[in-house]
């Protein structure tokens, strides 16, 4: 996965929306999704999108759980290639080409980052984890909204996209194996 299906040019929009929309709204998980809508405006969904809410800063900005911008990338691909409720038995495994393409994401954060969790993350690139209702302040002066988190959703929201532009040219059949 790389940017052979999207030019550099798109694919640094996508990092550049990614990183403005935290830089500017903050909430990670959101603000992946709402540059991916940006990008690919056909998929836009308001009740994905507020389902996200709560997912920011490791989950409700605990850190203890996934990066929020992983988690709402995952979102989006899901949105196109998840299952449904009224079909949940899945006979056509649709929720395995969900899993194999959140598996890809993962292992872009895991190679980027050596962790998908949001403490971890914030330990890595600021050098310590914050507990955001106590230590806002310091988070931000820290570059949590100017160069920290805005690069992760920059960076998720570009391997996100460049997925996606990869799986609308190639197919699923020849991006995952199910």
């Amino acid at each position: 996965m790389g940017n052979t299906n999207m030019s550099d040019k798109t694919s640094e929009k996508a990092y550049e929306l990614g990183f403005e929309y935290e830089k500017n709204y903050g909430g990670c998980a959101q603000c992946a999704i709402g540059a991916l809508y940006e990008m690919f405006p056909e998929l836009k969904n308001e009740a994905i999108f507020k389902s996200a809410t709560g997912l920011g800063g490791g989950i409700g900005l605990t850190t203890f759980g996934s990066c929020g911008a992983l988690a709402g990338i995952i979102m989006v691909l899901s949105q196109i290639y998840g299952r449904e409720l009224e079909n949940i038995e899945d006979p056509e495994r649709k929720r395995f080409v969900a899993y194999r393409l959140s598996e890809k994401l993962v292992n872009k954060f895991l190679d980027e980052y050596g962790t998908v969790t949001c403490s971890e993350i914030q330990k890595k690139l600021m050098g310590k984890s914050f507990y955001m209702y106590e230590e806002w302040e310091e988070f931000l002066e820290a570059g949590g909204h100017s160069t920290a988190c805005t690069t992760v959703v920059g960076n998720a929201t570009r391997w996100a996209a460049n997925l996606i532009t990869e799986l609308e040219n190639k197919g699923v059949d020849k991006v995952v194996d199910t």
